[in-house]
């Protein structure tokens, strides 16, 4: 694959600029791509490899993961290189600017990302614009977050305003609990607090389906720092509530495989390949405690095929990458989708 070829130049390239310059600069890049027909000429696409999942079709298994696109601004430049969905956002009702920079920290020895933007976004409702305006043809999904200044308790007030607002344009959303870079997000995580968020969140569904006669599968995505009874309650509260899927995993705040290297004790949330494990590890929590009830999207430093291979083994039926791209170029989604080829998950 030529893009296999290019990109450890451009990628040196890349990782001579501001993390963030490098990224507004790759999505540039995408697009023109995308719209001149490049991406199709040096990427190629994957085989079909169709999966019905949530009720959805997916025309193959590998995704793009929630950060990579926030604003919908690279929806056909990420879609050209062949993923069979993308997840968008994490948006939130209102813009806000996220974190103060710097903010994003490469850990290349670690093939790793050090992140803290904190949900820094135009808001939904460019969002929507945008999603209005593309011409990719695979699946589309929204990763729905709450803003800074909302009290926590309130957070389902954002979620439900969020989802309103795409559900006429997404396949699925997701309700974002898990993100280290807002305070005390995670705390949502626990049982008190969920469980009236899910309820909350279902019945919203189910308002929207009767007015817009379809229905749009929600999940709530979790963290990889979960011990077993908490994954084992998350499990609960999802069948309980009829949450259609959980994604497995965000980032960690873990540093123990990172430690001593350079920006490692920047706070945020780490992404890449110290991840897997702990990802691979709450994946077959998950599946043991759902039993089948639900699915699971996998997530968490793949790096290659065998990767992203393990998070189906481990229970995974979809599979999502960011960071791996950083670090990989296109060719990782081909890679993927070829180690997937036709498997299903354990």
């Amino acid at each position: 694959m030529i893009a296999g070829l290019a990109y450890p130049l451009a990628r040196g390239a890349l990782f001579r600029l501001e993390p963030e310059a490098a990224h507004a600069l790759t999505m540039k890049a995408l697009n023109a791509m995308a719209a001149s027909g490049a991406s199709r000429l040096l990427c190629g696409l994957p085989r079909p490899d169709p999966r019905r999942v949530m009720g959805i079709d997916f025309p193959n298994p590998v995704g793009l993961a929630a950060g990579a696109d926030k604003n919908g601004e690279c929806i056909d430049g990420f879609g050209s290189l062949g993923f069979g969905f993308l997840e968008l956002g994490g948006v939130t009702p209102r813009p806000q600017p996220g974190n103060p920079a710097p903010r994003v920290f490469r850990l290349p020895a670690a093939r790793a990302i050090i992140n803290r933007l904190g949900f820094n976004n135009l808001g939904v409702d460019h969002l929507v614009e945008r999603l209005q305006r593309h011409s990719y043809r695979g699946v589309i999904g929204v990763n729905l977050g709450k803003n800074l200044d909302t009290p926590l308790e309130r957070a389902a007030d954002d979620y439900a305003f969020c989802y309103a607002r795409v559900y006429p344009h997404a396949a699925f959303a997701t309700v974002n609990i898990s993100s280290p870079n807002t305070k005390n997000l995670r705390q949502l995580q626990g049982e008190d607090d969920l469980g009236p968020i899910l309820a909350r969140m279902k019945d919203e569904q189910r308002r929207l389906a009767d007015r817009h006669g379809r229905h749009v599968p929600l999940l709530v995505k979790i963290a990889p720092d979960l011990d077993d009874a908490q994954i084992a309650s998350i499990a609960r509260l999802a069948i309980r509530h009829g949450i259609d899927g959980i994604t497995a995993t965000n980032t960690t705040v873990a540093r123990d495989l990172v430690t001593g290297l350079p920006h490692a004790d920047e706070t945020g949330g780490l992404s890449g390949a110290p991840v897997f494990e702990a990802s691979n590890r709450v994946i077959r929590a998950l599946a043991r405690h759902l039993d089948g009830a639900l699915p699971i999207i996998g997530v968490g430093g793949i790096m290659s095929g065998a990767d992203a291979r393990a998070k189906i083994e481990a229970g995974a039926s979809l599979v999502q990458f960011y960071t791996g791209l950083i670090y990989r170029g296109p060719q990782l989604v081909g890679e993927a989708a070829a180690a997937l080829h036709g498997l299903a998950h354990a």
